[in-house]
């Protein structure tokens, strides 16, 4: 299915109901039949007779990200399987457009790759119309969106790969494919680079698994003379499956491990975009990928493990594994001296707890650049919290026998805990530049919401791709 900014009607017209008011200029035919459904602005309504969809907009009004995106990912649901081949929609600005797109592209996205009766759609192209805004205007946002919607529906089939198909060395082999693809740089290091660097945190979380850990640098440089770009290091918790290990997890918290991966897919997805919308900032991807097994040759509790920057960590439990594979992911990526280091994981089910499903936790010691990467969350139709640090929190993580505990010795404000420790293996001249994001929520939810379909959401894309189109100077 394709967005064309054509000024064309056409098969099917759908209507945005702004603020749920219906359009004065509805004949009396469409006014009867919308009397009889009561229809009253709310949801979808489809008058068959003039060919027309109306499209309610709930909460319009209220300061939500997505009301036009979840109004229109809804109302394709339907359409797709209406037999029409092409819609038109009026739109009345920039702003506007580009979440009718976003909305249409990402509610399109179903994971239906194995199953035998694939989703069937009918609708091939949709026409954007404006009256307001120039062709030229509405074919760039049209492009756009669709680096956007395409880089984050990737990313959230990746995420859906089964963990059987997708290993360490399958995402490693996907982030090169789309490093060439969209023409930036990937290096791939394998288990002797690891043991080179002396990342024994990461190492001791792979090493029960018959398929091997991969660390995976991404890097986009662009080059504009006579210009210092500035440069953002991006950091992904690449868990293939997760276990627990030896703190084996039940078989029930298990289902939705192929997730643990969803950090480093969407650092992945980032860099797409980055390239392909060719933003003129320096941007690097750091990928921890690795399995959490179990086996004679486990990584146990009770063991102590020396991460890259030679801070020792006591292992009480090896379900807390994701730290330690971006303990090593961290002191690496402080290496590349970066003006913002982010990293993004699916670290907590505390963090779930304090946020719901739906929401991002934001995390840092500078409230500023919390703050401003919370507005760019908004602003890209994503949700956040802001999960304050605590100092007193940071005892929690003491060990008697290291210099850190892996997990902390209660599980009261666990989530920031588990970002506070991660700030242990981040440089100190980077502390001020850096931001934990725990995705453990909206990374795979198993219901649709909104722009999102069960499953994988592709979440953090959008915020990330936003967050650094706001730092062009």
């Amino acid at each position: 299915m394709k967005i064309l900014p054509k000024l064309k009607k056409g098969e099917l017209e759908i209507i945005l109901l702004r603020n749920k008011k219906l359009p004065k200029n509805l004949n009396k035919v469409e006014k009867n039949l919308l009397g009889i459904r009561n229809y009253k602005g709310e949801g979808c309504c489809f008058i068959e007779e003039s060919r027309k969809f109306f499209v309610g907009i709930e909460s319009y009004n209220y300061p939500f990200p997505n009301a036009i995106r979840d109004a229109l990912a809804t109302a394709i649901g339907v359409i797709r399987k209406l037999q029409i081949k092409s819609a038109s929609i009026q739109v009345e600005s920039k702003k506007e457009a580009r979440e009718v797109c976003e909305g249409i592209l990402l509610g399109s996205y179903g994971f239906d790759t194995f199953k035998s009766k694939k989703n069937e759609s009918f609708l091939k192209e949709i026409y954007l119309n404006s009256t307001q805004l120039e062709q030229v205007e509405i074919k760039k946002i049209i492009q756009e969106s669709e680096i956007l919607s395409n880089s984050v529906n990737q990313v959230r089939e990746l995420i859906n790969t089964p963990p059987r198909i997708a290993t360490p060395k399958y995402i490693a082999d996907f982030a090169k494919k789309v490093a060439k693809e969209s023409e930036f740089e990937c290096k791939v290091y394998d288990e002797k680079f690891l043991e080179n660097e002396k990342m024994g945190a990461f190492l001791a979380v792979a090493k029960a698994s018959t398929n091997k850990p991969y660390l995976v640098h991404l890097s986009y440089k662009p080059k504009i003379k006579g210009k210092k770009l500035l440069k953002i290091v991006l950091v992904g918790k690449g868990l293939t499956y997760d276990s627990g290990g030896l703190s084996l997890k039940p078989s029930d918290y298990m289902t939705t491990m192929k997730s643990d991966k969803s950090g480093a897919c969407a650092v992945i997805g980032v860099l797409e975009s980055v390239a392909k919308l060719g933003i003129p900032i320096e941007v690097h991807g750091i990928l921890g990928l690795a399995e959490n097994m179990i086996g004679g040759n486990a990584y146990k509790p009770d063991d102590i493990l020396i991460a890259r920057n030679q801070k020792s960590i006591e292992v009480r439990n090896t379900d807390a594994e994701g730290r330690l594979v971006l303990a090593d992911c961290l002191s690496f990526a402080s290496d590349l001296k970066p003006d913002f280091l982010i990293d993004i994981a699916t670290l907590t089910g505390a963090c779930v707890v304090a946020l719901g499903d739906y929401s991002t936790g934001i995390m840092g010691y500078n409230e500023k650049l919390k703050e401003e990467f919370s507005n760019a969350v908004f602003e890209a139709g994503e949700l956040s919290g802001i999960l304050p640090f605590n100092p007193y929190l940071r005892k929690l993580f003491n060990s008697e026998v290291a210099d850190l505990c892996n997990i902390p010795s209660t599980r009261y404000g666990s989530a920031i805990s588990a970002g506070m420790f991660l700030s242990e293996f981040v440089e100190e001249s980077l502390v001020q530049k850096w931001l934990h994001l725990d995705i453990a929520g909206p990374a795979y939810v198993e219901k649709s919401w909104g722009v999102n379909p069960f499953g994988a959401s592709g979440a953090g894309v959008r915020s990330l791709v936003q967050f650094i189109l706001n730092q062009v100077k």
